[in-house]
C-alpha cells in the first residue's frame, strides 16, 4: 500500500541541480521534498566530489568562447535550415524538439551564469581564481572555496533552514501524469519501506547513467566495460530519471553514444585521481608503442580528446612514460593527481619489464621517439612549439627527449566524468516532448540535460547544474498550481 503525500515541488536528486531548485523554490515560500538516493552520510551525488570548475573569466562573466563553443559542439548532423530556424523563439513542434542545443538555451546559459554566481555567494559560497590541475590552459576557470562539496554544505544548510524536506535512500520510480499530459506527481520507494505516492511538480535532477551498466552497454557500446565512473557518487547515477522522462515522450538532447572522458590511475580509488602530466612525456599502449600527439596544446583544452583514443587501445588503457626531467617543472605535482606512486626504473629495460610491455618494442619506441627531438630544453608552462621531426604519430609541444633516469610511469584509463545523453529543455528548465511543447509541470536540470556531442565544453557541467537548477525552482514558483 501506497503511502501519500503532497507538496509543492519534488525534487530528484540532492546534487548541485537538485539543491539549486530546491532552494531556490523554498526561498520564494514553496512547500519542498528532496529526494535522496544516497545514505545521509553519502548525499550530494556526484557533486561533492568535484573541483567544480565554472569558465568564467570573471564572477559575472563567463569565458569569451563560451557561447561559441557550445553551439560548435551542441549538435550532431542537422539540416542547417532547421539550425538557424532554432534561433526563432516562435518556432514550436520539430524545431523545438530537435536533439540539439538552441541558440536560446545557450543565450539564457551565459546571461545567468553571472546572476547565478551572486546568488550563490548570498546564500555563503564563496569563489576565487584558485590553482587547477593544469599546468597550461587557455580558459580560466573560476572555483568555488571547498569545490563541489563547498557547495553542497552551503545548499544543504541552506534548505535546512527553510525546512526543505529530504528523504535519504529513496529513489524516484514513475512519473505520473494525468489525462491532459499534465505530470501530477511521481512513485518512489524508500529502502525497506512501502511504496511513496508524491503528488505535486517534479524536478528531476538525478544526473546520466554513468552508474548503470545495461545503459552504458547500450547506449556507449560494449567498450564502456573499460569506463568507470570518476568518483564514487557516479554510481549513483542509474539513469531512471531519463528512462521515467523519455516513457511520456520526452524529446532528447546529447550524445548518447557518449560522455565526458578524463584520463586517470585506475590503480586509485581515490575520487578523481588525475593524470595530466602526459604531455611531457610519450603515451604508450599495451604493446609499447605511441598512437597519439601527447601536446596538441594546453592540456585543459586536448586531455579529453586524447583520453578517448586511450580508451581505443587495447584493454582501454596506457603508459605515460616520464624521465626525471619533468620532477623539475615547477608545482608538477598539481598534474598528478593520482594518491598511488609512480613505477620507477633505472633503465627503460626495467621499465618496460615491471609495466609488462614488450621490451625491445618500448626502447625502440623511445629511441624513435628520442632521435626525433632537436635536443633543445622546454619551457614547460606555456606552449612552447617545440616540435619533433620526421615521427608518426608527431608530438607538437614539449618534445624532449626521454633519456635521464629515473625513469617513471603511470597507468591511464579514461573514467566516465558523466554521459552525455539526456533530456531537452527550454530556457526555463521546462522537460520539452518530442513534439516541442513543455510537459507541464516537469523540470530538469544538471547532467540530465543532454548538452554536449563529442567534445565537452570544459567546465560548465556544475555551471549548468546551479543555472538551471535555480531557473527550475524560480519558475515553479513563479508558476505554481494545483495539479
Amino acid at each position: 500500500m501506497s503511502q501519500k503525500y503532497e507538496y509543492d515541488l519534488i525534487v530528484v536528486g540532492c546534487g548541485v541541480a537538485g539543491l539549486s531548485a530546491a532552494v531556490s523554490a523554498a526561498e520564494l515560500g514553496l512547500h519542498v521534498l528532496a529526494l535522496e538516493r544516497a545514505t545521509f552520510e553519502e548525499r550530494g551525488g556526484q557533486s561533492r566530489y568535484t573541483e567544480a570548475y565554472l569558465r568564467m573569466k570573471s564572477h559575472s562573466e563567463v569565458s569569451d568562447d563560451f557561447e561559441t563553443h557550445l553551439a560548435e559542439n551542441g549538435s550532431a548532423a542537422i539540416d542547417p535550415d532547421l539550425v538557424e530556424r532554432s534561433a526563432d523563439v516562435h518556432e514550436t513542434g520539430l524545431i523545438r524538439s530537435l536533439s540539439m542545443l538552441d541558440p536560446n538555451f545557450i543565450n539564457t546559459f551565459a546571461q545567468n551564469a553571472g546572476p547565478t554566481v551572486k546568488w550563490f555567494e548570498s546564500i555563503g559560497a564563496k569563489f576565487d581564481f584558485l590553482p587547477t590541475q593544469f599546468l597550461t590552459k587557455s580558459q580560466p576557470r573560476l572555483l568555488p572555496i571547498g569545490g563541489g562539496q563547498g557547495l553542497i554544505d552551503v545548499l544543504f544548510a541552506r534548505a535546512e533552514k527553510l525546512g526543505v524536506e529530504i528523504l535519504y535512500e529513496t529513489t524516484a520510480r514513475e512519473l505520473i501524469e494525468n489525462e491532459s499530459g499534465q505530470i501530477t506527481g511521481l512513485k518512489a520507494r524508500k529502502v525497506n519501506a512501502a511504496p511513496l505516492l508524491l503528488k505535486g511538480p517534479v524536478v528531476l535532477a538525478s544526473g546520466g547513467f554513468q552508474g548503470n551498466a545495461e545503459m552504458m552497454t547500450r547506449y556507449i557500446g560494449s567498450r564502456s566495460i573499460y569506463l568507470r565512473p570518476i568518483c564514487k557518487g557516479g554510481y549513483y547515477n542509474r539513469g531512471e530519471g531519463i528512462d521515467m522522462a523519455l516513457k511520456l515522450g520526452a524529446a532528447t538532447c546529447g550524445d548518447f553514444g557518449s560522455y565526458h572522458a578524463e584520463p586517470i590511475d585506475p590503480r586509485s580509488g581515490m575520487s578523481e585521481p588525475s593524470i595530466f602530466i602526459f604531455p611531457y612525456g610519450v603515451l604508450v599502449n599495451q604493446e609499447g608503442q605511441r598512437f597519439t600527439d601527447e601536446a596538441i596544446g594546453t592540456v585543459d583544452a586536448y586531455y579529453e580528446s586524447i583520453t578517448r583514443k586511450i580508451h581505443l587501445q587495447t584493454n582501454g588503457s596506457a603508459w605515460v612514460i616520464l624521465d626525471a626531467r619533468h620532477q623539475r617543472i615547477p608545482n608538477y605535482r598539481l598534474g598528478i593527481r593520482s594518491d598511488q606512486a609512480p613505477i620507477v626504473a633505472n633503465t627503460l629495460m626495467d621499465l618496460a619489464k615491471s609495466i609488462h610491455v614488450p621490451v625491445d618494442t618500448l626502447i625502440t619506441t623511445i629511441e624513435n621517439y628520442n632521435q626525433a627531438c632537436s635536443g633543445e630544453d622546454w619551457k614547460p608552462l606555456e606552449l612552447d612549439g617545440l616540435k619533433t621531426k620526421h615521427l608518426t604519430p608527431p608530438k607538437s609541444n614539449w618534445a624532449c627527449p626521454i633519456n635521464e633516469a629515473p625513469f617513471h610511469a603511470y597507468p591511464i584509463v579514461s573514467a566516465n566524468v558523466f554521459t552525455f545523453g539526456g533530456l531537452k529543455v527550454d530556457e526555463n528548465a521546462r522537460v520539452l516532448h518530442s513534439d516541442g511543447y513543455p510537459i507541464e509541470n516537469l523540470y530538469a536540470a544538471g547532467e540530465i540535460i543532454g548538452s554536449y556531442w563529442g567534445t565537452y565544453t570544459g567546465a560548465t557541467s556544475v555551471l549548468k547544474g546551479m543555472v538551471f537548477g535555480r531557473k527550475a525552482g524560480l519558475h515553479a514558483s513563479n508558476h505554481k498550481s494545483v495539479a
